[in-house]
């Protein structure tokens, strides 16, 4: 069953909190899982209160602001049916299941959103453009995203390669040299391969960007990370909302790269969309 941690800590304090406080406390209980997916304006709307009212409700709950509230009331539900998604319960109708993974996909974006540090998102943006080869590595969820990954840069280029395989990954990096850029993507930042690939890469000249956890191991091994924390227990669910952030980051990567290389290399960029024209029927034709 879901685990109420924080949801029970709100009921048990109803009583001492303020009418303003009160009334936060209460559109969240309404519905917790909305909540997770609200901005502090929203939340505010809803309670008919002022966004400062909202930030000391927080506060008063041990969060630093409302992003790191949102993070906690996320957790506070993590105790759903296992394999699945920490927000579904057995019993969910289509219905409310639909409801809980968007839910939670859109609080999770919103989340990561907030804590994406630009500066990191520079220098990493940075290093790819400089790269002279570029190598994306994920096992799993992360194996998906790197091969996303390689279809948005193959784009650039500079020859790039995306590989799923634990042996294959350590051969490349073996394999590297001065000028190669190596990609790891970990939602945990704890799977001992990867760590050891990440040294094995560096130790051979090769600059290594992780998409991981931050304060991990793998973060440790790396050159730069861009390290964003999602409330997703991936040792006993299935990957869902970290999956979409990894996606949404090389999407805000690729596009960082494109717009380095300026308005003359928009063409080189047309020419490969347009070659796509022939395979697909004219809007509005059957099939």
């Amino acid at each position: 069953m879901v685990s109420h941690d924080l949801l029970d800590r709100i009921r048990r304090r109803l009583d001492e909190l303020n009418r303003s406080e009160r009334k936060v406390a209460d559109v969240i209980l309404a519905d917790p899982t909305a909540a997770t997916s609200m901005s502090i304006a929203s939340l505010a709307h809803a309670a008919s209160v002022s966004e400062p009212t909202v930030n000391r409700f927080c506060r008063s709950f041990d969060a630093k602001g409302y992003p790191d509230f949102k993070i906690k009331l996320a957790q506070s539900l993590a105790g759903g049916t296992p394999y699945v998604s920490q927000a579904v319960e057995p019993g969910d109708a289509a219905a409310e299941y639909t409801g809980k993974i968007f839910g939670a996909t859109i609080a999770a974006l919103d989340i990561a959103r907030r804590e994406v540090d630009p500066a990191r998102v520079e220098r990493v943006v940075d290093y790819l453009t400089q790269a002279k080869q570029l190598h994306f590595f994920g096992l799993g969820a992360s194996g998906a995203v790197a091969q996303d990954a390689q279809h948005k840069f193959f784009r650039f280029n500079i020859p790039v390669s995306a590989y799923i395989d634990v042996l294959m990954q350590r051969m490349i990096a073996a394999a590297c040299h001065t000028g190669d850029v190596v990609v790891i993507l970990s939602y945990t930042g704890r799977t001992r391969e990867l760590v050891d690939i990440a040294q094995l890469a560096r130790n051979n000249g090769a600059v290594v960007l992780g998409i991981t956890a931050p304060d991990s191991p793998l973060a440790d091994e790396c050159t730069e990370t861009l390290a964003v924390s999602a409330p997703e227990d991936t040792d006993h669910y299935m990957p869902m909302t970290s999956r979409m952030i990894q996606l949404a980051l090389i999407d805000v990567l690729a596009t960082g790269v494109t717009l380095r290389r300026g308005e003359d290399f928009l063409p080189h960029l047309k020419k490969i969309k347009d070659s796509l024209r022939e395979t697909r029927y004219p809007m509005g034709d059957a099939g």
